[in-house]
């Protein structure tokens, strides 16, 4: 049987809006308690929006270029200040040594080396076709593919704007192109992912695996036992990371296992230099994900961090597009996140066969993100269980 209310409620077996109000403003108010998931929702459709329509471009310019000018002549500058002028290409070097071309290459710092040979403008001049050298990095041929197309087009139009050469058979390939798609000939782009899912496999599972550690303690109650001990709050903490540095690593070397026998991945650099760097790489992200334990108040809401991090490392990384080819303000953004470092040391080391010592620029700001995350991760943890 259901009765009315004074002010219109039901009461019995029917819905009552009073009630169903009741119970909303009750979600409501607990929502607006909860911070850190309603931050969440709102920061992530917002990222994702700036991610995908600002930050990611699958038709990448700027890319970093080096110019191997055997020879400074009319011809040579009209070609450097037409890849000058393109917005395919960023003229970063200009060398006149072979050895500063392999060197550009395999640290990564060039994407491209354009060589200009001796003798090219005379042999434009007799009607000659001579050959321009291009070497590419073709680690990652996204990159590589759509510049290299372009390229021909753009000298040829340089040479007929400035006037420099009178082609006297217009029909004619006044020069022709030879490409050396270093470290990657084929253009095989499981080359360029497998490398790269290293990275991303290790971030995903050890920001998950360690952003619930605390938090689940917590939950548990068992922190309060492990308080009680007489153990201190940092060799909690660096006793907790311990296990999953282990596991980093034999994640990492079962991936690499994988890459190798069915993927046919080399390893053409030094195995302990690969080791180092995953080492590092994997410390940085069991902080990240301690640092985010200690602020979440439950495994929910670690896991929402961990997600949120995840995210822009994916996509900022250069790992799915290429780094290249994003605006300068996600550049910023992707070069304070570890996996940015991480994917450009373990593609030059497993493909170009590069050393420790070359790649010093990412090593050092991988050590540094270690550092700055596991200061954070400590100072974090103290006042947590403080």
């Amino acid at each position: 049987m259901t009765t009315t209310t004074a002010n219109g409620n039901h009461n019995g077996n029917g819905i009552s809006f009073g009630r169903f109000w009741a119970m909303t403003i009750k979600e409501f108010i607990q929502m607006t308690r909860d911070r850190i998931t309603l931050a969440t929702m709102v920061a992530l459709p917002i990222m994702q929006l700036f991610l995908f329509g600002f930050a990611i471009n699958t038709t990448p310019h700027n890319l970093p270029t080096a110019v191997l000018m055997r020879e400074n002549t009319d011809v040579g500058r009209s070609i450097l200040a037409a890849l000058e002028n393109t917005d395919f290409f960023q003229i970063r070097y200009v060398v006149t040594r072979a050895e500063d071309m392999d060197s550009l290459l395999e640290s990564g710092k060039a994407l491209f080396v354009v060589e200009i040979p001796n003798g090219f403008e005379r042999s434009l001049r007799r009607g000659d076709t001579p050959s321009l050298l291009v070497a590419a990095d073709a680690t990652d041929p996204v990159a590589s593919n759509s510049a290299l197309g372009a390229l021909s087009g753009i000298v040829t139009s340089a040479l007929a704007n400035d006037r420099q050469v009178e082609f006297a058979e217009p029909t004619k390939p006044a020069f022709s192109i030879v490409q050396h798609r270093r470290y990657n000939p084929a253009g095989s782009s499981t080359l360029n992912i497998v490398p790269g899912l290293l990275g991303t496999i290790l971030t995903m599972t050890l920001l998950i695996f360690t952003a619930l550690s605390v938090t689940r303690e917590i939950e548990r109650g068992t922190m309060e036992n492990l308080l009680s001990m007489p153990i201190k709050p940092l060799e909690i903490m660096l006793g907790k990371i311990a296990p999953y540095v282990l596991i980093g690593l034999v994640q990492s070397l079962l991936i690499i296992a994988a890459g190798l026998l069915v993927f046919g991945i080399p390893i053409l650099g030094n195995p302990a230099s690969l080791a180092a760097a995953t080492t590092l790489f994997v410390i940085t992200n069991l902080s990240i994900g301690y640092t985010f334990s200690t602020i979440a108040a439950n495994q929910l809401q670690a896991m929402q961090m961990a997600m949120m991090f995840f995210l822009p490392n994916i996509l900022l990384s250069g790992f799915m597009f290429p780094f290249a080819g994003m605006p300068k303000w996600a550049q910023w953004i992707g070069e304070a996140l570890p996996l940015t470092h991480y994917i450009r040391i373990v593609r030059a080391i497993m493909l170009k066969g590069a050393s420790i010592e070359i790649l010093a620029y990412d090593t050092i700001a991988l050590a540094c993100l270690m550092a700055v995350a596991m200061l954070i991760a400590v100072r974090r943890f103290r006042r947590t269980l403080d």
